[in-house]
């Protein structure tokens, strides 16, 4: 009875079910940036509340100009805090460093979704409904991913934010089938899976490394998937 599907972005199609703040920080690992987790997470909440409530993202910004800005804020709160120590040099070699790394990362992983994309929208109407800044079609242009999808649900255009369950009443209007014929799919227990069953949708959890050790109960999801390529043997 399925006849089309919702996608979350960030975390779904971009890191494989992975929350960014884990991205990010295994990344900071990677380049050896010499602060701790705790500390990374503290600059990692200024970072979002601070693009969050500030209109830093420009509508036009592409995702690499989005990482660049959001790891700035974070590594300057690390220094204003005194817990990283580091010269203008340093500062730009190690910002420039986590920035490609995780650009990469992002790239391989937003390749593998668009293949499985492309196939699942020969059959499906698909739209996108995402928490974000003003610029998810240009994000999307410059993935690739585009034309995947017959509209976008944007929480900065249409003024309603995950986990309100009406931005996916949008989602199955855009689509315009019945909730009971649409699946969810999204890495965010709290903010896709739980609001898109409250309004009667079937929901498919990516599951990856989370924020939190928070156990879910994962007999409430339809579906779990830790590779979107399993998408195609799901069944409902």
């Amino acid at each position: 009875m399925i006849k089309g599907y919702i996608f979350d972005y960030g975390g779904t199609l971009d890191t494989a079910g992975q929350h960014w703040g884990k991205v990010l920080w295994h990344a900071y690992e990677r380049q050896q940036v010499p602060v701790d987790e705790s500390h990374f997470r503290e600059a990692y909440v200024y970072g979002e509340r601070t693009l969050g409530s500030m209109p830093i993202i420009k509508h036009d910004y592409t995702f690499r100009k989005t990482l660049e800005i959001k790891l700035r804020l974070e590594l300057e709160y690390l220094c204003k805090q005194g817990i990283l120590d580091a010269d203008e040099a340093t500062f730009k070699q190690l910002h420039q460093a986590i920035l490609e790394d995780v650009y990469a990362q992002v790239v391989a992983t937003t390749t593998h979704s668009r293949e499985v994309l492309e196939r699942l929208s020969e059959r499906y109407p698909m739209v996108l409904v995402s928490n974000f800044y003003g610029n998810m079609e240009v994000v999307l242009k410059e993935f690739g991913l585009n034309h995947l999808f017959g509209d976008v649900v944007e929480s900065a255009i249409v003024g309603i934010r995950k986990p309100d369950s009406r931005i996916y009443k949008l989602g199955v209007e855009r689509l315009r089938l019945l909730p009971e014929e649409v699946i969810v799919v999204g890495d965010s227990f709290y903010k896709d899976i739980e609001p898109a069953r409250k309004i009667g949708c079937k929901t498919v959890w990516f599951k990856g490394e989370g924020w939190t050790t928070r156990q879910y109960d994962e007999r409430i999801p339809d579906g779990i998937i830790t590779d979107i390529a399993q998408l195609s043997s799901i069944v409902l």
